[in-house]
Order: structure tokens, then sequence, then C-alpha cells
């Protein structure tokens, strides 16, 4: 492989004027097709097979008036001092219901005075549309405000809950501001304006490809709102980390006195073989999503896989005709003066390795402490920021009617035996009310809602929905927020086990082929264990317990997302993938070029270090940036993302793996005699590069004096 990619280096390098041609092209293309072909994305969570969205499926079917699926939007009333009966509040409420009925794309509207508490204070009108969240108008959604100002200037307090106003996931400041830090790291780094722009350059034109793709695709798949967002965000930081390795690697050749083009050749046949591989366990691990089970986890996978796959190809391919065009203008680094510091750290803990490793790991186990409390849910108008409407509705109806009223359930039943298990339900524990079944105008089908005593996310409310599918009469199926959220996290739990078999199965056999070991491997796995286990203690103690909530800008506790560990597990394994691949290939490649184990750990690290430290960095500040993003969900996997680099980078690769490399000596190169000869040689240490090059005529391997313009090494 180093020998393929050293020529398509080479061959870049030389056709530097055609290559970035074509991806120009690609880029217009793409964007040509995204402004055609784009739809509005979904913000809808469907679950095929799951007993919740069989529901769903059957309302639709059977009760097409009642619009299930499409948004809602829950508009609650109230008095600031008397009641909501009272003439002129009556007249108002009634005019805004008129109002809601009249908008555009509104399938019904229910009548406050039959949902009012019993002191007379609190009522809502539910508001149905005929279009999911995503499809509304503006026309749609201007009239649900113009609706709320009328009757607020009639003296009511109006808050709206719902999803028709909720706001889709978008890229902002925070995103601009993660680009200037890692900008700024690039700068340090390399010392050049230059060498830094050209990793921000190609990482840039990678994710307008890649989302510019997912936006054409909108077109043919209805596609969750946070796909774009994901993909970005890793797309982004692994482009960037793909470039700094490989540029990193041709100032390092440049140093070492090789022409431009040689430089470039080596540097894509040696570090651009690495990110081949590291670029393969992410996609794995991101593509892997798909036996979940759960579409929106499919597609944001796939998408996101898309993407870095994207950034692997631009890497290989731009960057070196980039480097053409820069030649030696790319100031090369003093070598030794560079890696001073790593060599210092890495020798200290090769002196003492075992002090080392468990020093680390009570570290890293104390983070984890709090994931031994880890509760899962979905994002709801009660764990939006107070100060929203959506809060506030929420609060509204918590306090007149009870928290249940925030958590309602839909049963459907067989008409026959309707009334008996509305009866059976009622004398159910946690039931605070059950409304009069409803039969559809076949006769067939009836619906009654359940109003439980607890919130949306209570044990208690999840007791009832399994009581309620455990009776007997004929009840056909329960849906509502909580049942959807149960439903998930069970698909999810069932899930895990073969997800996890897949991804790691597959990236050991990748790893094994990259570094000809099996304990390399396992350490490697191990170590990415550990920092899932210390990501979701991080993520349970700000996002559940609240410490440094106000840092982080989370505005109110809850749950965590219920998809987010299986979506953790997924992403942390493929970038912790990356970061042993880069360091560790070094390593491999010092011992293969006849170092002893220790010495290949210490030089290894020595060359690596500094970059890879970069490298973390450059994606922890990517992430962060998404941190500031108002969206619940992609602000817990932008921290949980940036916390899962510095754990693994830092502490994992950084600390835990030159200890255990260094305790296991030559052992950790053991590779069975009889896999040894099965297992293809993918040559990614370059020691098949080295013979090629060895026997190829010397003049075109000597140094060249060339010109410092981008015209050099033809």
């Amino acid at each position: 492989m180093a020998t393929l990619l050293y020529r398509l280096g080479r061959f870049a390098f030389h056709r530097r004027w055609p290559v970035t041609i074509a991806w120009l092209a690609v880029l217009v293309a793409v964007g040509a097709g995204a402004a055609f072909l784009s739809k509005p994305t979904s913000g809808a969570f469907s679950i095929p097979g799951t007993p919740a969205q069989e529901a769903i499926d059957l309302l639709k079917e059977r009760f097409p008036q009642v619009s299930a699926g499409g948004a809602t939007a829950r508009v609650v009333f109230a008095a600031p001092d008397g009641r909501l009966t009272d003439p002129a509040r009556a007249a108002a409420v009634a005019q805004a219901v008129a109002d809601l009925k009249a908008a555009p794309q509104v399938a019904a509207v229910t009548d406050p005075a039959r949902a009012t508490n019993q002191a007379g204070t609190v009522g809502y009108a539910q508001v149905t549309y005929t279009v999911q969240a995503n499809a509304l108008t503006d026309a749609a959604r201007d009239a649900l405000d113009a609706a709320v100002a009328k009757a607020r200037s009639g003296g009511l307090t109006v808050e709206v809950g719902g999803d028709a106003v909720r706001q889709q996931p978008h890229t902002g400041a925070g995103e601009a501001i993660g680009i200037v830090v890692a900008a700024i790291v690039l700068v340090v780094t390399f010392g050049s304006l230059l060498a830094a722009g050209l990793p921000l350059a190609t990482a840039l034109l990678g994710i307008g490809i890649g989302v510019g793709a997912i936006t054409a695709a909108t077109r043919f798949f209805d596609l969750s709102s946070t796909t774009p967002t994901l993909a970005t965000m890793l797309g982004l930081a692994v482009a960037i980390d793909y470039a700094l390795f490989i540029v990193s690697r041709y100032r390092h050749e440049l140093a070492n006195g090789l022409a431009p083009r040689e430089a470039a050749g080596r540097a894509v046949g040696t570090a651009g073989s690495a990110v081949v591989f590291a670029g393969l366990t992410v996609v794995i691990a991101l593509a892997g999503l798909a036996v979940v089970g759960i579409p929106f986890l499919t597609q944001m996978g796939l998408a996101a896989a898309g993407t870095v796959a994207v950034a692997v190809v631009i890497a290989l391919t731009l960057l070196p005709a980039l480097l053409g065009f820069a030649g030696r203008r790319i100031t090369p680094v003093e070598v030794k003066e560079r890696r001073t510091r790593g060599h210092r750290w890495v020798r200290f803990i090769v002196r003492r390795p075992v002090a080392v490793l468990v020093a680390a790991l009570i570290g890293l186990g104390v983070v984890a402490v709090p994931a031994l409390d880890l509760r899962l849910g979905m994002p709801s108008d009660g764990t939006a920021a107070p100060d929203t409407t959506q809060r506030r509705a929420y609060d509204l109806l918590a306090g007149g009617f009870g928290p249940g009223f925030n958590a309602p359930l839909t049963v459907v039943v067989d008409t026959d035996v309707a009334t008996q298990v509305a009866d059976a339900i009622r004398g159910l524990p946690h039931v605070a009310a059950v409304t009069p079944p409803v039969a559809n105008q076949a006769g067939d089908t009836a619906v009654l809602s359940v109003i439980p005593a607890g919130g949306p996310n209570d044990d208690a409310t999840e007791k009832l929905v399994r009581a309620i599918r455990a009776l007997d009469g004929g009840t056909v199926g329960v849906t509502g927020a909580t049942a959807v959220n149960l439903d998930m996290s069970e698909r999810l739990s069932d899930a895990l086990l073969p997800y996890l078999a897949l991804v790691v199965g597959l990236a050991f056999v990748l790893l094994t082929l990259v570094f000809r070991s099996l304990l390399v491997p396992l350490t490697a796995t191990l170590g990415f264990l550990l920092s899932v286990a210390a990501t979701f203690g991080a993520v349970v103690a700000v996002f559940q317990w609240g410490w440094l909530a106000d840092l982080v800008g989370v505005a109110q506790t809850g749950p965590v997302i219920s998809f987010l560990p299986i979506f953790l597990i997924g992403i942390v394994f493929g970038l912790a993938m990356d970061y042993q691949v880069f360091l560790v290939t070094r390593m491999r490649e010092e011992y293969v070029h006849g170092a002893g184990p220790r010495e290949a750990v210490v030089a290894g690290f020595g060359h690596g270090a500094r970059v890879v430290t970069a490298a973390a960095l450059i994606m922890i500040s990517v992430f962060a940036g998404f941190v500031l993003s108002p969206e619940s969900i992609i602000k817990t996997i932008g921290f949980g993302l940036g916390v899962a680099v510095l754990f693994d980078a830092v502490v994992v690769r950084m600390i835990l793996v030159p200890a255990v490399m260094t305790l296991l000596g030559n052992a950790a190169w053991w590779l069975p005699a009889w896999l040894d000869r099965i297992l293809p040689d993918v040559d990614v240490e370059g020691e098949k590069l080295l013979r090629h090059l060895a026997t190829t005529p010397p003049a075109q391997r000597a140094p060249q004096a060339e010109p410092a313009m981008a015209t050099v090494d033809m």
C-alpha cells in the first residue's frame, strides 16, 4: 500500500493543476445539486417495528383525522388573576382558537373549554398540523405567532409547546470559533501560515462536498435534521487531522533533504497509509450504526461516514497537489528541536511504566463513576431552557393539571372491548385520568388518552406503559413520548452487543493487518473502553447532575439522550483508533527498521507526539464549538466527543499506550507464524517502499536544487 500511495502522491504533486481543477469541479457540481435538489430535513424520530411506531401507523391508517405523525403545537392559556371563564378572557381564548383553525396546514384544534383545570386558571388547545414540523410553511408559523400575540394582548398569559415551535439545528458562531482555534493550533504547530492553511483549505473543501451531497440527498431521502450538522462536526475534525499528519510528514522529509516531489510521495506513502486505515476504522464505526435498525441513526452514520471517506480521498490527492504549489515555501521543521519534549515525556513513562499505568487507570476510573447513574430519555419541552416558550408552556401545564399532562399516552384498542380496557387502565397504579374511548368511522377501532400521574421520564410512567401493553382484552398499541422512548431504549439495548461485535471485530482485523500483532489491537480496544466509560461519566456529571452546567451552557439538566451511548461508542471507537494508528505506526516503523522495543517506543512517540497532540487539540476545539449550539442533541454530542478525544488522546494514547508497550516489550509485536503467513502485508510502515526506492535510479531520489516557486520537481 505504501508504494501505491507513494506513486499517487507523486502523481498528484506533478499533476497539481488537473487534480485541483477536478476537485473544484466536484465542489461546484455538488453545490449545484444542493441548490436545486434540497428539501427540508426532518425532526421526527421513526423507529419501524416497535410497538409505539406500530400504534402510530395504525392511527394514520384508521384515524386519518388525528393526523398522527403531523406537527403539533400545544397552546397553553393562563389567567394571571381570575379565571379563564371570565367573559373578556373567554372571548380572547375563543378568538385565538378561531384564528388557529383558520391557519394554513392545520388539521384540527381542540376546544380549551374541555381542557381547563378545576380552578379555571389554566387551559390549552392542541393544534395538529397536516404535515411534519420540517414541512411547515412560514405562513403557518406566522399564523401561530399572530394568534398567540393577539391572545396575549387580550390580557392572557399564552405559551406554546410542541415540535411546531422547535428550532431546527443549525451551524453558527460556535463552529466558526472551533475553526479559528484549530487555525491557531496549526500555526503554532507548524510555525507557518502557509503550512497551517493547507489542512484548513482541504478540510473546508471536503466539508463543502460532503454536506452538499447530503443536502442534495434530501430530495430522495427523508433525512434527520441533525444529519448535516453531525457530518460537518466529524468531517471537519478528521479532515484537518488527516491533512495535518501528511503535511507534518512532508515537512519532515524536506528537512531530511529530499526534493519536494519526492517528499510529497513519501509523506503520502507513509503518513497516508496511516490515514487510510484510520479513516477505514471511522467509516466502519459510523456505517455500523445501520445494524441498530433505527433509520435516523443509520442516516447520520452513513452521511458522516461518507464525509469522512471524502476527507481521506482529498488528503491523498488534493493535498499533495496543493503541496506542489507550495513547494519549499512550507518551512521545514527543526526535527531534533521539535521532538525534545516528546522524548522527555516518553522517557519518563518508560522509566516508570507501572506507576504511570496505575495512576492513569485510577484517574479514568474516578471520572467514570457518575456513569453508574446513567439515565436515558429524549429531549422534550421539559428539558428546554427555562426562558423558552416551550418550557414555560410545560411548567404551566404541570402546575395546572399535574406532570402527567406533559406525558399523555395514546391507546388504540378494538372497539368491542374498548370500555373494558378503559376500566382496566383506570384500575392500574400511576394513572391520573382516562378519557372515554372514541371510535373511528369504520367502527372497528377506538382510541383513548391516558394521563399518567408522573412526568414523561419518570420510572412510574414507563411501568404504566408496560402494564397497559400487558393487558388482555384487545389492546392494540400504546404510543406517546414515554412509549417511544421506552421502545427506543430497548431497541438500542438489544442492538448494542451485535453492534460492538461488528465494529470491534472488523476494526480488530484492520488493526491486526496494520500492526501485524494481536496484543496491540487488544490493548487499543481496552483503552477505548476506558475512554468511553470516562466519557459517559463526564456526560452524566454535566448534563444529568449539573456539574459545570453554567460553563457548558446547560440551562436544564435531565436524562441523557437515549441514543447517545451507542452513538458515542461508534464514533469514539473510530476516533480512538485514529490516534492509535497514527502513534503506534511510527513505533512499528522504528521497530521494523531495527530498533529495540523500548527504543522503538521512545523514537516513535517522539516523532508522533507533537503532531498527535496538535491533532487532538484541533478535534477538541472543533467539537467544543458545537457545545455552543442551542440544540440539546448537538450540544450533548459535541461535549461527549470533545471529552472523549481529551481522555483518549491525552490519557490513553499519550500515557497508557507507551506504558503498556514498554511493559509488553517484544511481545507487543508477536504474531503466530501461521497467521503471519496468511495475512497480506499492507506495508503501513513503508518497508517495501524503502526497498522499492533502493532499486530505482539514485538520480530520481537525490535532493535537487530547486527554486522557491511552486514550479518545482517536475
